[in-house]
C-alpha cells in the first residue's frame, strides 16, 4: 500500500513538474500545497507551506491546519500556540491554496456570481451585497463581469464550476438556461437573479407592476403640469428581454385602463445603451407635449442627452419616469419618479432558496418601491 501511495505523489510530481512550476516534496512522499516560482526579475522566491509554518512554530502540521482553517477550537490547542501560529503564517505571507483545499474537503464553501455590468448602481448595489451576505454565511464569494455577452456568460460559468463552486447566481444573464443546463451537467446549484430561467429557481422584480404603477404617475404629472393625457412614449431596452417585456406589459395596460388607445404609444426599445437611447429619440421627432417612459438608467443617460438638446420652449413640456433609480435622478428636469429595485430583499430571497436547496422553477416576484420627484420644472 505504502509503495503505491508513493508512486502514485510521484506520479503527481511528475505532471505539475511539466507545467514548468518545480514541485517541493518530502522525504515521505507528501506533497507541499506551496509552489517555488521565479518572479519577472528571475529570482525564484518561495512561498511558505503549512510545513514551513510548523518548523517556526515548533509544533505538527496538522496543529497548522487546524489553526488556518479555523477548527483547532475542537482539539487540544493552546490559544497561545494558536496565536503563534497564526501571528508566523501572517509574517511569513502564508495563503492557503484554495483549489488543493477544495479537493480535501466535502465542501469549497465557494459562492459564484455572474453579472452584466459594473457601472450600474443597481447591479453594483447587488454584487457589494452579494458579497457581505456570502461573507456572514461563512462563504468566499467569487463575482465576475460578462457585459450582456452569452459567450462570456458561458466562459464565465465554466470557470467558476472549474473552482469548485457549490452554488452559481446568473444575475441578468443574457442565456440563463444555457447557465442552467451548464451548471445542471456539472452537478452544481444554479439560481437566476434579475432575469427569469425555466430550469432553476428565480427571484425577479415585480416589474409588471412596477411599471403599472410609474406609468398611471407619469399620466398623473402630465396631466396636471402639462394639461395633456398621452398617449406615452416608452425609452430603452429589448423586446426580447422579459424584464422589458413585462415592463412594456404595464406601460400598455396602465394607458389602456385610461382609454389610451395603446397603438398609438410609441416603443422604442432598441437595446439598454445610452447611445441607442438617444438616437432612438432623435430620430422620433417628438412635437408638443411628451411624457416618455425610461426602462433604466443607462437608458436614461442618452434620453438626457437628447433633453439637453431641446429647446427650452419644447423641454418644458416633457415629463419623465425611470424604471430604476439613483439618487441624482431627484435633480433632474421633468422627472416624476424612478421606480426602485429592491435588491435587499432580492437577495435576501435568493439565499433563502439556497439555504433550503429549493426546486421550484416559479419565480419568486418582490415588489419595487417607488421613489417620487417633484422637480419645479
Amino acid at each position: 500500500m505504502h509503495d503505491r501511495l508513493r508512486k502514485f505523489a510521484q506520479s503527481i510530481e511528475q505532471t505539475l513538474s511539466a507545467t514548468d512550476f518545480p514541485v517541493k516534496t518530502f522525504d515521505d512522499g507528501q506533497q507541499s500545497e506551496a509552489l517555488t516560482v521565479a518572479d519577472d526579475s528571475g529570482e525564484v522566491s518561495k512561498r511558505p507551506t503549512i510545513y514551513d509554518i510548523a518548523t517556526l512554530a515548533g509544533t505538527s502540521p496538522s496543529a497548522v491546519s487546524s489553526v488556518l482553517n479555523g477548527t483547532w477550537k475542537k482539539r487540544r490547542i493552546s490559544v497561545k500556540l494558536a496565536d503563534r501560529i497564526s501571528r508566523i503564517a501572517e509574517e511569513r505571507g502564508y495563503t492557503t491554496n484554495i483549489q488543493a483545499s477544495v479537493l480535501r474537503r466535502a465542501r469549497s464553501n465557494i459562492i459564484g456570481m455572474i453579472i452584466p455590468k459594473y457601472d450600474n448602481r443597481y447591479f453594483g448595489a447587488i454584487a457589494e451585497h452579494f458579497e457581505a451576505r456570502a461573507r456572514a454565511q461563512g462563504l468566499f464569494p467569487v463575482v465576475t463581469c460578462t457585459q450582456r455577452d452569452p459567450a462570456l456568460e458561458v466562459e464565465a460559468a465554466k470557470e467558476l464550476i472549474s473552482y469548485q463552486v457549490e452554488t452559481l447566481i446568473a444575475t441578468g444573464a443574457t442565456d440563463p438556461e444555457r447557465i442552467t443546463q451548464i451548471c445542471q451537467a456539472a452537478g452544481v446549484r444554479s439560481i437566476n437573479l434579475d432575469l427569469p430561467g425555466a430550469g432553476a429557481p428565480s427571484v425577479i422584480s415585480d416589474n409588471y407592476a412596477g411599471a403599472m404603477e410609474l406609468t398611471r404617475v407619469l399620466l398623473d404629472r402630465c396631466q396636471e403640469d402639462l394639461d395633456w393625457q398621452g398617449p406615452l412614449t416608452f425609452v430603452g431596452g429589448r423586446l426580447s428581454d422579459h424584464n422589458t417585456a413585462e415592463r412594456l406589459r404595464g406601460f400598455i395596460d396602465a394607458q389602456k385602463s385610461r382609454g389610451i388607445d395603446p397603438e398609438k404609444a410609441t416603443v422604442l426599445a432598441l437595446g439598454y445603451s445610452a447611445e441607442n437611447s438617444e438616437n432612438a429619440l432623435m430620430s422620433c421627432k417628438i412635437m408638443g407635449p411628451a411624457g416618455l417612459f425610461i426602462n433604466s438608467t443607462i437608458s436614461l443617460e442618452g434620453a438626457m442627452r437628447w433633453y439637453r438638446n431641446q429647446a427650452p420652449a419644447k423641454s418644458n413640456l416633457i415629463r419623465f419616469g425611470c424604471f430604476d433609480w439613483d439618487p441624482f435622478g431627484e435633480f433632474l428636469p421633468g422627472n416624476v419618479g424612478m421606480m426602485q429595485q429592491d435588491f435587499e430583499t432580492m437577495l435576501d430571497k435568493t439565499f433563502d432558496l439556497i439555504e433550503i436547496d429549493a426546486k421550484s422553477t416559479d419565480p419568486v416576484l418582490v415588489p419595487c418601491i417607488f421613489r417620487p420627484v417633484r422637480s419645479g420644472k
